[in-house]
């Protein structure tokens, strides 16, 4: 695990929930010394964080603590983050869920994000990461609770229409298959965050390619074709690391 020299949320602005008070996340996991390095990571920015070491410890404090995200450790001693995950979408909440996995456990990343999860990081990973997937997390989350009156998701001038299935670029409209429709959602329900080839697949195809990632390569030109051409580019490609749409700069 990565451990940052300085704050991971030093030169970002702060992050507060609706009503101007600190973010709540609750950390669960078995393992003392990571929860502490979670725990020190997401106070630099300025959160409210509690912790609990297994199953049954997170359910009773998320019922009273109401955490705006949480991090769940999969592999806990007395309920899994499975089951735990499934008692609180059982009992209404939509709290966002990250999970940890196990290194390389694909199984375990797919079951996360089929029974409910919103994002995985696997073990090692770096605090950077684990506090920009929560950031993305919770941001999106309050946007999506905003606007559940309408079918729009909405990116700069790109337009995607769940149900409808229509999409529009600058008042243009776009014809895009069905995976490519499934996958330009995907990068529009998460705006300027790079998302891996790995995850794309898991969630676009989802099951494993076995190593195939070109698949990635291709859709994503096939999308450049339809959707940046001609205009400022909304797609790019971050070296090494993955993709991500954002709306295009000014005077870019």
């Amino acid at each position: 695990m990565n451990i940052p020299t300085q704050a991971p949320g030093a030169a970002r602005s702060a992050l507060k929930r609706a009503d101007g008070t600190a973010v709540r996340v609750l950390v669960v996991d078995d393992e003392a010394t990571l929860t502490d390095l979670l725990q020190m990571a997401l106070r630099y920015e300025g959160w409210e964080i509690r912790t609990a070491a297994d199953g049954r410890e997170a359910l009773t404090i998320a019922r009273d603590f109401r955490p705006d995200a949480i991090v769940l450790d999969i592999m806990l001693p007395d309920l899994d983050g499975l089951q735990v995950l499934n008692r609180l979408r059982t009992s209404g909440s939509d709290v966002p869920v990250l999970f940890l996995t196990a290194k390389d456990s694909l199984d375990d990343r797919i079951a996360g994000l089929t029974a409910g999860g919103d994002d995985y990081v696997t073990k090692p990973f770096s605090l950077e990461e684990v506090v920009a997937r929560l950031r993305g997390l919770i941001r999106r989350s309050t946007l999506l609770a905003a606007d559940e009156s309408g079918p729009d998701i909405v990116v700069g001038d790109l337009v995607l229409n769940e149900d409808s299935h229509e999409v529009m670029r600058d008042g243009e409209p776009i014809e895009l298959t069905a995976t490519e429709f499934e996958l330009l959602r995907f990068l529009m329900r998460n705006p300027r965050r790079v998302l891996s080839k790995a995850q794309i697949l898991d969630r676009v195809w989802s099951y494993d390619f076995g190593g195939r990632a070109s698949v990635v390569e291709i859709y994503i030109s096939y999308l450049r074709k339809k959707i940046d051409a001609g205009r400022e580019p909304m797609i790019h490609t971050v070296r090494g690391a993955g993709y991500m749409l954002k709306i295009p700069t000014v005077g870019s």
